[in-house]
């Protein structure tokens, strides 16, 4: 477990590295340019579809990397590859900063406790789902059919991490779907910024 924080805090200070040479960004024009968002993510980043991760709320760095990543390549998926091509550096920062302003909170069902959250998550998503790293997404209230399809993508390959493809490498398909069960079924809340 500690080699996993070890690990998490270097995917740390390289997401913040890459952040740094963005130019900074503007919540209000991000609102504006997060319109091309909107019907996927929703416009204060609670996904509208299954597939489509929630948003609102995570740090401008880790939103602006995966924006990097999807533009350079080096993450792929049908949609996401196409709209991020598109982008500009002060467009990613905007948006960015647009979906960073709200604010995402998070409360376990009913008789669920933080000493039952998967033990392997808890140091980077945290128990409730929302993440104690800026390198890591928030995954409360995640679909079950978009966190299996992500841990599924890092144990073969089609996603890269330094941390979690070592993880998901040794996950079979019942630990993956048990882990997104219980992220799916925590209650994800997303305030709008003012």
């Amino acid at each position: 477990m500690l080699r996993g924080v070890i690990l998490a805090l270097g995917g740390v200070f390289l997401a913040q590295s890459a952040f740094a040479e963005m130019p900074a960004g503007d919540p209000a024009a991000g609102r504006k340019k997060a319109n091309m968002c909107r019907t996927c993510h929703g416009i204060e980043g609670l996904a509208k579809i299954p597939i489509a991760p929630n948003i609102g709320g995570e740090p401008a760095s880790y939103i602006a990397r995966q924006l990097l990543a999807f533009r350079s390549g080096a993450r792929t998926h049908e949609m996401m590859s196409v709209v991020a091509k598109s982008l500009d550096d002060q467009t990613i920062a905007d948006v960015a900063a647009w979906y960073s302003e709200q604010k995402a909170s998070a409360s376990l069902p009913a008789g669920k406790t933080d000493a039952q959250a998967p033990e392997t998550c808890v140091p980077c998503h945290g128990a409730e789902g929302i993440a104690t790293m800026e390198d890591a997404p928030n995954l409360a209230g995640e679909t079950v059919m978009y966190i299996d399809t992500q841990l599924k993508a890092f144990r073969g390959g089609k996603r890269t991490h330094e941390i979690m493809s070592d993880i998901a490498a040794d996950l079979s398909d019942d630990d993956i779907r048990a882990l997104a069960e219980w992220y799916s079924g925590i209650k994800l809340k997303i305030e709008k910024a003012k």
